[in-house]
């Protein structure tokens, strides 16, 4: 297959910087959001309307018609089992629905999905946290529209003021639970997925039994809330992901590949596949030859990755073998590993976004779907993009592609464990979130090329090649690959009130948060503290007052006190989706 490669990387004298308007890439809501809540608040009107019928005729017409006639039997039944151990499991269960638990757990978990750096998950979070929202404010129209007494019983709780038709407790506890069995088994990877899933599915059940054995209700009162929590769950979820109108905007223009130019290579040759087998299957893999085999590019030679060896000597060997062609199918960890042993070689690479994150495979334009993004590269034309050179005191130097912090952003990858994140998936992620926020800040000197030093204060450094992290979320809204610049956020918020400027900064984009560039930084010496702060740079020299922790592309490494970064123009050469000419 011929494909077009530059005759030399773009050197630092090539490189023409371009920055996009500082207003151009702030935090947008979806496309099509307006649409999406009116027809989420037609279908909201359409369940109260079934919810508040089916009550009025279990009240009324079929009040003495089986099984409702039977109701009082289930009641007394289920009076005459109580024992000690089942009473006390019948408390967890009914506290598990309890109010106050629904409302800490949803809160939790959205700040989780939105807060936590690097995994900003903004539909999954407005779906949870709407669908809990929606099911409340059915029950309460259901309570005031439906009078029904509470089961004459021995009740173990205090009798609220509320109907008896429908439970809330169960109501909210499937909204809740069964949102979150949603996400686990959407988001989730490994043997634990399903079961996971299968025990949040559970939850709701064990409330809903929990609150017959105490005489709060009849039974059709918790299979009412068991329907309007799963009514809720399904308008939502359908309007917020089945939907193709409620898209992301685009934070900014993606990479691609210019109409080739130079000379044209045949890459008939050797093609090696690197694949990180943690992250991806045998089907996965013949995926990868299908689609290989379809450009014409047969026999390619399939190398694994280990724990030992995450991608240096696999890479290093497709070199001295004459690989004409390099797949990496990993996260950002391995496409790194696999990108730093192929800078300034010129031989092509093909992305296969297997991971978590995929950063480097978002910001150009990739399908995150493994085999369509191999497709569209080998349809595509190569394109030299930018490497980041990284090195400090016990960190030898190496390439990042996507992003690298201290701080903050590391302690929170320092405590997600490998195993957690396997069993876990994202809330693995929110849980170490919640555990970091206490990171005490660190005093750091900012040396940016031949520019005075700066002091500063900082909970977060980060640094990046590219900008846009999961969910459209653009934490450096002038990072682009392929410009000869790095970009450096300093973040550095005291209080929840600082917290939640700093945040209300990041989602407004530059356009809120104060610009510092090379010519205005001494103006800043002095000043009021920077809650965020953005600077663009082609070297830097950061000098931390204590060792804190670092990362680079989502990996954590030894913590430190010192870091150079510096910008390798065109190191990279990526083969990309082709740029159509306009017309």
């Amino acid at each position: 297959m011929p494909i077009a490669v530059p005759e030399r990387p773009v050197g630092l004298s090539d490189a023409k910087p371009t920055r996009a308007p500082r207003g151009s890439r702030a935090f947008a809501l979806p496309r099509g959001l307006a649409g999406t809540a009116g027809r989420i608040a037609a279908f909201t009107v359409g369940q109260a309307a079934l919810m508040v019928g089916a009550g009025l005729l279990i009240t009324g017409p079929a009040a003495h018609v089986w099984p409702i006639s039977a109701e009082d039997r289930v009641d007394e039944g289920f009076e005459r089992l109580r024992t000690g151990a089942l009473t006390t499991v019948s408390f967890i269960g009914s506290e598990a629905g309890n109010t106050l638990t629904v409302i800490a757990i949803t809160l939790l978990v959205c700040l989780g999905l939105v807060f936590i750096p690097r995994l900003p998950m903004w539909r999954q979070a407005a779906f949870l946290a709407v669908s809990v929202s929606l099911q409340a404010l059915v029950f309460l129209v259901i309570t005031l529209s439906v009078d029904r007494q509470r089961p004459d019983v021995h009740r173990l709780d205090a009798s609220p003021p509320t109907s008896s038709y429908t439970s809330g407790h169960t109501g909210a506890a499937t909204a809740l639970y069964a949102g979150l069995a949603f996400l686990a088994l959407s988001r989730m990877r490994g043997p634990w997925r399903r079961i996971v899933g299968t025990l949040l599915l559970l939850l709701p059940l064990l409330v809903a039994l929990s609150r017959l054995y105490r005489g709060m209700h009849h039974p059709t009162d918790v299979v009412g809330g068991l329907l309007n929590g799963s009514l809720s769950l399904m308008i939502v979820g359908y309007a917020l992901f089945a939907r193709p109108e409620v898209i992301a905007p685009p934070t900014g223009r993606p990479v691609r590949a210019a109409p080739a130019a130079g000379h044209t290579a045949d890459v008939s040759g050797p093609v090696t596949v690197i694949v990180n087998p943690t992250v991806t299957r045998p089907r996965d893999h013949e995926a990868v030859r299908a689609v290989l085999e379809r450009h014409g590019l047969h026999e390619p030679v399939f190398l694994e990755t280990t724990a030992d060896d995450p991608g240096t000597g696999q890479s290093a060997r497709a070199l001295a073998d004459g690989a004409r062609l390099v797949v990496v199918c990993g996260g950002d960890g391995t496409v790194r590993t696999v990108a730093d042993a192929l800078a300034g070689s010129g031989v092509p690479l093909a992305i296969v976004p297997s991971g978590t994150g995929n950063l480097l495979a978002r910001n150009l334009g990739l399908p995150l779907t493994p085999a369509e993004a191999l497709d569209a590269a080998l349809s595509g034309a190569p394109r030299p993009i930018d490497l980041a050179r990284i090195e400090g005191d016990g960190l030898p130097a190496t390439h990042f592609t996507a992003m690298a912090g201290a701080g903050l952003d590391a302690a929170i990858m320092e405590k997600t464990a490998d195993r957690a994140k396997s069993v876990l998936g994202w809330p693995a992620y929110a849980l170490a979130g919640l555990s970091s926020l206490t990171t005490p800040p660190v005093r750091l000197t900012v040396r940016l090329d031949e520019a005075p030093a700066l002091h500063r204060t900082a909970r977060m450094v980060l640094v990046g090649n590219v900008g846009t992290v999961q969910g459209g979320l653009n934490l450096l809204p002038s990072a682009r690959p392929d410009d000869g610049l790095l970009e450096l956020m300093i973040l550095d918020p005291h209080g929840p009130s600082g917290w939640l400027r700093a945040l209300t900064t990041v989602l407004r984009g530059r356009s809120g948060a104060p610009h510092t560039t090379l010519s205005d930084t001494a103006e800043q010496e002095g000043g009021k503290s920077l809650r965020v702060e953005y600077l663009t740079f082609r070297r830097a020299e950061l000098r931390f007052d204590a060792p804190c922790p670092r990362e680079i592309d989502g990996d954590p490494v030894d913590p430190g006190d010192r870091l150079t970064v510096t910008v390798a123009p065109g190191a990279l050469t990526v083969l990309l989706p082709q740029e159509q000419e306009q017309a």
